[in-house]
């Protein structure tokens, strides 16, 4: 089967301090570390055995993983098997991207995003343009506050033409129509993410295609629903798998409603959803800022 897993261990340190987030510049043991890297270990090693199914996987860390050499190695590895579609990691590029060069760059993919005021512009610019060069999949965002506008701006006129730049609402804020349109003109999808959409019994492939894995093996459907379907490691999920409703009212996380099916979103993001780079998104008009337009997209449906 196709089978999709958004992994996240125990590993909670960050190397920056976003005041919007309740990682920042949180440091983690060093028994922390050594556990979270055996838990990597054992998760990479089950996705390298598991060669009955087609694999994509998203690491989703509460902390930064890049900066551990156990995720970059996990990376590398995944990509060159056959069985693995495609391999991502949530990152704030803080570290050096050299390594990609010895990963697949069809498989590999990054999801990157840029926070202003705690990484030098120019450093993280230089690490987007370095993933260009060497082929690897990536796309860029930024959190839709008011003070990151500017910032966001610069970022979509000197990024790669095809280089697709989201845009996150900011947890809790409520946008105007007029704020709106500024982010919407840099990311044509940010309609998606700035309202939560309602989810409550709609069909998801979260607990059928899509399961999240921690670092014990505990699968639930997706990170937002706590019950569990089972243990990775024992086979004890694959009984649990099969289509179901959502059992939350709302879902406002990209990762999480990407996957609704009353969503056009995998059409948008085809061959991209873990990376969320979309299939349809063209360089047109407005070269100047070479910002992306999505001509032919859907509305969004609440």
């Amino acid at each position: 089967m196709d089978l999709t897993l958004l992994y996240r261990g125990p590993l909670a340190s960050c190397d920056y301090d976003c005041p919007y987030c309740p990682f920042a510049k949180r440091r983690d043991s060093r028994a922390q570390l050594t556990a979270d890297r055996a838990a990597l270990e054992r998760f990479a090693a089950w996705a390298a055995g598991n060669t009955a199914d087609r694999l994509s996987v998203l690491f989703t860390p509460w902390g930064e993983g890049l900066v551990r050499s156990w995720y970059r190695r996990a990376l590398v590895e995944l990509s060159h098997l056959p069985h693995v579609r495609r391999v991502a990691i949530q990152t704030n590029l803080s570290g050096r991207v050299g390594w990609t060069a010895e990963a697949d760059p069809d498989t590999l993919a990054l999801w990157c995003t840029y926070h202003p005021g705690q990484t030098p512009y120019d450093r993280f610019l230089g690490r987007c343009r370095e993933l260009a060069a060497g082929g690897i999949r990536f796309s860029v965002g930024v959190v839709g506050l008011p003070e990151h506008l500017g910032e966001a701006r610069r970022l979509r006129a000197e990024l790669p033409a095809e280089v697709y730049l989201w845009v996150n609402a900011a947890e809790g804020r409520t946008y105007t129509d007029a704020e709106a349109a500024g982010w919407t003109a840099l990311d044509p999808l940010f309609a998606y993410s700035r309202h939560p959409h309602r989810s409550a019994g709609l069909p998801c492939r979260t607990g059928e295609s899509v399961i999240s894995v921690d670092g014990d093996g505990t699968v639930r459907r997706c990170h937002f629903v706590k019950a569990e379907l089972g243990n990775l490691y024992d086979g004890s999920y694959r009984a649990a798998l099969r289509p179901r409703g959502c059992p939350l009212t709302v879902c406002d996380c990209h990762i999480g409603y990407v996957h609704l099916e009353t969503l056009p979103l995998y059409d948008v993001f085809a061959g991209g959803v873990l990376e969320r780079i979309p299939a349809s998104g063209k360089a047109e008009g407005n070269s100047s800022a070479g910002a992306l337009r999505f001509p032919h997209l859907p509305l969004v449906q609440r």
